[in-house]
């Protein structure tokens, strides 16, 4: 029994796309059953490469049998789907779903930068569009396009944003490594706001009212000292 039909008759059976991860805790349940027969216990200590390269092999096949559908792998999940030119009789057999509205033009633009500088802040996105983003981030992150990532190192931290996983199936992408190149677009320069000041690093933040102060200023004096006039 060779492991890329086992996978294969996994996907056909699936309700949903399977990742990696997913496949090979099939083999390891089917292999640990109580009444697992010799071919299901041979694949107990499968690894997640050896199903990648089964996987990736049998795509090359179904690619080459040039089917009526392929194997393809979107946002990191395997799963067969139909190819583009049959979509006519297909739409006639299950009918047409309710699809959410096309992104505008100012949404795909902001999208696009997010993807290719991610993680982003919401500034640095306007400072490249060179318009207010408010509203089309806030459709990116309704229609989960776009979520926050984390908070950049500089003073305020603001918020950094990154694409999700529907993302990718959106756009029917395995992953970010599969984006068109836009070299262009990653060499606009962005002007980062300064990092907070420290004392150490690890440390709290200086006071603001010693910021200016020379050694000698920061200096406590003795109790009931005065600096002398002259």
């Amino acid at each position: 029994m060779e492991l890329k039909f086992i996978l294969e008759s996994l996907l056909f059976s699936a309700q949903k796309p399977l990742s990696t991860k997913e496949l090979r805790e099939v083999l390891t349940n089917a292999a640990e059953a109580e009444d697992a027969e010799a071919d299901a216990k041979a694949f107990a200590k499968v690894k997640d490469n050896d199903v990648t390269a089964a996987l990736e092999q049998l795509a090359s096949e179904h690619e080459t049998a040039a089917r009526s559908y392929r194997l393809a792998c979107v946002a990191g999940a395997w799963q067969f789907v139909s190819q583009p030119e049959f979509a006519p009789w297909l739409r006639a057999l299950v009918g047409i779903k309710a699809r959410p509205p096309r992104l505008s033009q100012p949404a795909l633009e902001t999208l696009a930068i997010i993807a290719y500088r991610q993680p982003i802040t919401r500034a640095e996105v306007e400072q490249i569009r060179g318009v207010n983003v408010d509203g089309v981030m806030q459709t990116l992150m309704e229609r989960a396009l776009v979520e926050a990532v984390g908070r950049a190192e500089v003073i305020g931290r603001p918020q950094t944003y990154g694409t999700t996983p529907l993302f990718l199936g959106y756009f029917g992408l395995r992953g970010l490594e599969d984006l068109p190149a836009a070299d262009e677009l990653r060499r606009i320069p962005v002007e980062k706001p300064p990092a907070p000041v420290t004392v150490e690093p690890g440390l709290a933040t200086t006071p603001p009212e010693q910021l200016n102060l020379s050694e000698e200023e920061k200096t406590p004096k003795p109790e009931g000292q005065e600096a002398k006039q002259d």
